[in-house]
Order: C-alpha cells, then sequence, then structure tokens
C-alpha cells in the first residue's frame, strides 16, 4: 500500500516547471485522442492508441524526471499513433528507432518501479541498472512480439510479423535498453521531489 499512496501522490502533484505543463497536456492529449478514437476508428486502432495509456499515467505516477517524463509520453504515444497511421510500412527504418527508444524509455520505467518494490537494490554498482535495465527491454520486447504475433494470427493479417522482423525489433529493442541503463547508471530517473516509499 505505502507504493500505491506514493504513486497517487506523484500522480496529484501540480505540475511545477515548463517541462511539467507541456507533458500534462501530452497526456491530456493522448486520453482525449484515445476517447474520439473509440467512435472514430476501427477497433484494433482504438486498442493500439490506448495501449499507450498506461505508460503515459505510469510515468508521472512513478515521478520520473520532468525530461524523462516527456520523452516517455512522446515517445509511448508516437509508437502506438505511428502504427496506426501506417508509418512502419512507409517509412524504412521508423520501426527500429521506434522499438529502441521506446523499448529504452519504457526500460527506465521498469527499473523505477523494480527500485520501488524493493525487487532490486541500490548497490552502488554503476553495472546493475545497465543489466536490469537490458533484461527488462528484452522481455519487454519479447512480451510485445508475442503481442504482435497474436494479433496477427487470431486478429487480422493486416499486422506485419516476420521472423525477420520480430528478431530486428527485439535487438533494437535491447539496444535501447542497454543505453537506457547506461544513463541510469550515471544519472537519476526520478524527480528530486516526488513521493517514494
Amino acid at each position: 500500500m505505502p507504493m500505491i499512496r506514493a504513486m497517487y501522490a506523484n500522480l496529484k502533484r501540480p505540475p511545477r516547471t515548463v517541462t511539467d505543463w507541456l507533458t500534462d497536456v501530452v497526456r491530456a492529449v493522448a486520453i482525449v485522442v484515445v476517447i474520439v478514437s473509440l467512435f472514430t476508428l476501427p477497433f484494433t486502432d482504438f486498442a493500439v492508441l490506448s495501449m499507450s495509456l498506461p505508460a503515459v499515467m505510469l510515468s508521472r505516477m512513478i515521478g520520473l524526471r520532468s525530461g524523462l517524463d516527456l520523452v516517455t509520453c512522446v515517445t509511448v504515444f508516437v509508437a502506438a499513433g505511428s502504427n496506426v497511421i501506417d508509418l512502419y510500412r512507409a517509412w524504412t527504418g521508423w520501426d527500429l528507432i521506434v522499438h529502441a527508444v521506446c523499448t529504452g524509455v519504457l526500460a527506465a520505467v521498469a527499473l523505477v518501479l523494480l527500485d520501488d518494490a524493493r525487487v532490486i537494490e541500490p548497490t552502488g554498482r554503476r553495472r546493475t541498472p545497465i543489466v536490469v535495465a537490458t533484461m527488462a527491454g528484452l522481455a519487454l520486447s519479447a512480451v510485445w512480439e508475442m503481442i504482435e504475433w497474436f494479433g496477427y494470427r487470431f486478429i487480422t493479417d493486416a499486422i506485419f510479423v516476420t521472423y525477420d522482423d520480430t528478431i530486428g525489433d527485439m535487438i533494437a529493442g535491447g539496444a535501447g535498453a542497454l543505453l537506457l541503463g547506461v544513463v541510469a547508471s550515471r544519472f537519476r530517473l526520478t524527480r528530486e521531489d516526488r513521493a517514494a516509499l
């Protein structure tokens, strides 16, 4: 329960900087777009967009640093929107860039959650966040690729799934998470004023 109380306190904390305000605007836009998409887009597109909302809200609830919070919100929503407007097929390499950046920011969220839940303990070693972030990123990439396969197999064959695409996406995601781990080994991921356990 202390973790839930801390998350709620971070969620209701008023924005203090221009970046905080901008990030909350991005969050609000994401929520409005998802609601509108329920009534205007095919259900599969609504589902893809709605999958971005937990990450968009969670980054505020765990108290990520302002800049990282903004990058997380924009990246996750761009990743979902790119699927809806078919940018992954239109722009060669866009898929790999988005997988790298999106998995990196989600690995940051995972690191903070694992630390807050006392699953990992800060050891003072710089390699701990590198190893944990990379493992989390590879795990998240694998789960995402399973969701893509499930969608292709049971929902619509419009989802692009090939062996090379799957492996390439997982490599890009792992690389993004590794890079985030290196950043996390040197810089704090969370705000100084966040509510924490």
